[in-house]
């Protein structure tokens, strides 16, 4: 087993040089006084979610002082999950509960993953298609929360800018608008887009996220639900929406290197910019500009038929519970995940705090505008974009192709585009080869 985690360790360390570094800290900081019993177990999740630390800090908290069980949250650096998964699986106190994003990363951590197929947290989800199983149909992963994303729009200065979101339905219309405020944005005061930041705390927005929709539409195309070795047949789409995000911009493209997520959200709480690619998870962050002036479009890259296109829906953050830590630790775990998806205070906090949307059957109505707004897309017949980036085949690949995007921002042109191809495409089987 130790032979085993030492490849995981050195698979990982292979994906990123360094980890930027944790949110928070694994500390006692979640106890409540002399009130917890060591002989409860211990529960030690490293979260995968740097926006929802506060919140699951918490959540923790309160656990502990209502049962006496030590609950640690450690949460990792925005782009260093898995690196920091890997440091902390080789420790003494590993952690009890982890994520994993995808059926690839399910498989590399397959001997940590305890059989969940009989637990009540399993057989708490709504739906089957929330779980990820081994070979013989055991749950080995469950997902805790259904986001959606897309183009976070301020429908306030698109106003003021002389448009409407009724405008926008595919890929012309939205760059005919965003264009318009592109070229009139001395006079408006604010932009289109915000900056397309490919700092590690951003740029998993286009290497993931963005990079999802042409893998979408060559799977739609081809009538396939993964491939290890795909076409690139939508890349120039990809490339049209990327040209979009990073002319239509008041970010000079040199620097978009450097550019962070916090820097992008401030541009768009702050008025500078209409349109802001990310998800369901920032609603807690951008609320403040009021639900009256929000929305989401879905992101339209000049497919055929995206007129019927509805937003991105899906989910990457499944839970796994180490099957091997010690007993009474596993037992925790499990007690702790079903306290949360099914107690007043869990599932007050994941809708209503963390504004997720949970696939429980005892979650409460989500409060979440762009949630709000994808469900009201599919009952006007739009098609749901599926999250086909669960079968990216792993961090290299992301890493590759960000690297390329911003080279190609910084110097647009056919031969820096070919970069981005040969990383989309050659990256793609050259990784799964990897994988056998």
């Amino acid at each position: 087993m130790k032979k085993r985690l030492a490849l995981v360790l050195a698979s990982a360390m292979l994906l990123t040089s360094a980890v930027a570094g944790l949110s928070s800290c694994k500390s006692g900081g979640n106890t409540a006084g002399g009130n917890v019993d060591p002989a409860k177990g211990h529960v030690y999740y490293l979260q995968f979610k740097p926006e929802q630390d506060a919140q699951w800090q918490e959540l923790a908290k309160q656990y502990t002082e209502e049962t006496g069980v030590q609950v640690d949250v450690m949460t990792a650096a925005s782009n260093s999950y898995q690196t920091q998964l890997a440091s902390e699986m080789a420790k003494t106190d590993a952690p009890t509960l982890f994520h994993v994003t995808s059926p690839l990363e399910l498989k590399q951590w397959m001997d940590y993953a305890y059989d969940l197929t009989d637990t009540t947290y399993a057989k708490e989800l709504t739906n089957d298609g929330y779980t990820l199983k081994d070979s013989d149909g055991k749950i080995r992963a469950a997902a805790y929360v259904v986001e959606t994303y897309g183009i976070i729009t301020n429908k306030a200065l698109l106003e003021k800018a002389g448009h409407k979101v009724e405008e926008i339905t595919n890929f012309d219309t939205l760059k005919a608008v965003a264009d318009d405020i592109h070229a009139r944005s001395a006079e408006l005061g604010f932009d289109a887009f915000t900056a397309a930041g490919m700092d590690g705390s951003s740029s998993w927005r286009f290497f993931t996220h963005l990079a999802n929709l042409p893998i979408y539409y060559e799977y739609k195309a081809d009538g396939i639900t993964t491939t290890k070795a795909i076409k690139g047949t939508y890349l120039d789409n990809y490339r049209k929406i990327w040209d979009l995000y990073i002319t239509d911009s008041a970010a000079d493209r040199a620097l978009l290197s450097s550019k962070t997520g916090d820097e992008c959200r401030a541009e768009f709480v702050g008025g500078k910019a209409v349109f802001f690619q990310n998800g369901s998870w920032e609603y807690g962050s951008v609320k403040e500009l009021g639900d009256e002036n929000l929305t989401m479009l879905p992101i339209y890259i000049g497919a055929e038929g995206e007129e019927n296109q509805g937003i991105c829906t899906g989910t990457e953050n499944f839970l796994c519970v180490n099957s091997q830590a010690a007993e009474e630790d596993i037992k925790a775990t499990l007690d702790f995940l079903e306290w949360v998806v099914t107690s007043e205070t869990g599932t007050d906090a994941l809708a209503n705090k963390m504004n997720f949307s949970s696939p429980f059957k005892k979650a409460k109505p989500c409060t979440n505008l762009f949630e709000k707004v994808a469900t009201e897309m599919v009952a006007a017949g739009k098609t749901t974009v599926t999250w086909d980036l669960v079968t990216i085949p792993g961090k290299q690949w992301k890493d590759d192709l960000g690297s390329a995007l911003t080279a190609y921002a910084a110097n647009p042109g056919d031969a820096t585009w070919d970069n981005v191809k040969v990383a989309f495409v050659d990256g793609w089987k050259t990784e799964y080869d990897k994988l056998g």
